[in-house]
Parts: structure tokens; sequence; C-alpha cells
């Protein structure tokens, strides 16, 4: 499986294609942080937090970990290298682990490079070190868990069809849904007796509350149900060839 996920990894910065994904989440958030004025704005707020870099992430990243995921296996598939892939050592699981955790990683670096906003922010405070540091990790771990269910939406959708577009469209309705699809359900008439369970189906509702700086259980058990349940359908999907 190491030797897999190895290869995806050097895959995806092999091209230009690996960097300016990445460059195009580190100067969105940047200006978003950074530049654009207004109350979010620390520099024009006064205040020493970053919110709207946790707010706007998880919508930069509805972008870009579906095209980040689009060619884990639709790629494989056009090019007709997938039979070589099931040819190795490993098992389906393995394969999806490989991929998932590669994809995975490539978000994670995105992550750390971030961290510079944290310590920008610790050191600008007055006095130093005024920021909230419990809600900036806490959600920073919501963030992470988030995106790997994003991932693992889109190792899904990937494993669905050989078109990269059509894989990115499906991860990207399929992620949206999950992420606030279901805030919007529960506004609707009809549904005020079901709205909190309503709400606790999605993941908006669960990355605010890691954004409070407590980390609830239910809330990584949550993320961490619907990232398994997405690689075994996965899993599902590649063993369907032998069918």
């Amino acid at each position: 499986m190491l030797p897999l996920l190895i290869k995806e990894f050097r895959t995806f910065f092999s091209s230009l294609i690996g960097y300016l994904t990445l460059s195009v989440f580190l100067i969105a958030t940047g200006l978003f942080v950074w530049v654009f004025p207004g109350a979010s704005n620390p520099l024009d707020s006064g205040y020493a937090n970053l919110n709207v870099f946790f707010e706007i992430s998880p919508w930069i990243y509805l972008f870009l970990i579906p095209a980040i995921c689009m060619r884990m296996f639709s790629d494989e598939k056009k090019q007709g290298t997938i039979e070589l892939v099931y040819t190795r050592p490993v098992s389906e699981m393995g394969i999806v682990l490989a991929k998932y955790f590669a994809a995975l990683l490539i978000v994670m670096v995105s992550l750390l490079f971030c961290l510079v906003y944290y310590f920008s922010i610790y050191k600008l405070g007055n006095p130093v070190g005024s920021i909230d540091s419990a809600a900036f990790f806490g959600s920073f771990i919501g963030l992470f868990l988030l995106a790997g269910v994003y991932v693992s939406i889109g190792i899904f959708c990937s494993s669905l069809t050989e078109n990269q577009i059509i894989a990115f469209l499906m991860a990207l309705v399929l992620s949206f849904t999950l992420f606030i699809g279901f805030d919007y359900l529960a506004d609707l008439p009809g549904f005020q007796n079901m709205q909190s369970l309503i709400y606790s189906l999605g993941i908006n509702e669960h990355y605010k509350s890691l954004a409070r700086g407590v980390i609830d259980t239910r809330d990584v058990v949550y993320f961490g149900a619907v990232i398994v349940a997405f690689l075994l359908i996965t899993r599902t999907v590649l063993k369907s060839r032998k069918w």
C-alpha cells in the first residue's frame, strides 16, 4: 500500500497542476485574511482571530479537493492502467486507502502552510499571544476532518467514472449537499419539528461545534463514520468488477 501511496503523492507534484492547486488555496485564503478590507480582516478589526480563514476554507476546499481527487481512479480507467493497479499485491481496500491517504496528505500540506497565519496573529496580538488558541486548533482539527470527508467523497466519485470532469462535478455536488444542504433542508417549512436532527446530519453543524474549541467525541465520531462509509462504498465499487 505504501508504494502506491508514494506514487500517487509524487504524481500529483510531478506536474504544474499540483503546485497550482496548492497556490490557489494559499493565495485565496491569504487574500481574505490579510488583503480584503472589512471586519473579518484582523488588521482592520483589531481582533486577534482567524475566523475568516475557517469560514472561507470549507468553500475553497469544496472546489479544490474534488479537483485533487477527480483523477485518482478516473485517469487510471481512461488510460487503461487500472488493471495494473489491480495486479499489485494489495487488496481493494488497500488500493482505496493508498489513494485516500495520498490525497489527504496533499491537503494536509496546504493546511500546514496556513499555520503561518496563526503564528503571525499570535505575534501581532496585544499582548502577544492573545489569540484564542483553543478555538484555533479546534477549528483546525475540524477543517482537517472536513477535508477528510471531502477527500473520501472525491475518491468515491472518481471510482464511478473514467471522465474526470464528471467525477469533479459529482464530488462537488455531493460535498456541497453534505456540507450545507441539510441546513437548507432543516429551514424549510414542514421540517421544524425535526430541525435539530436534520442539522446534525450535515457537516456544518459538527464543524461549527469543533470551532468553539471543544473537541466533542460525537463530532469526531460523525466525521469518522462518514469517511469510513464512503471508503467502504468505494471498495464495493472496485469489487463490483468481479461480479
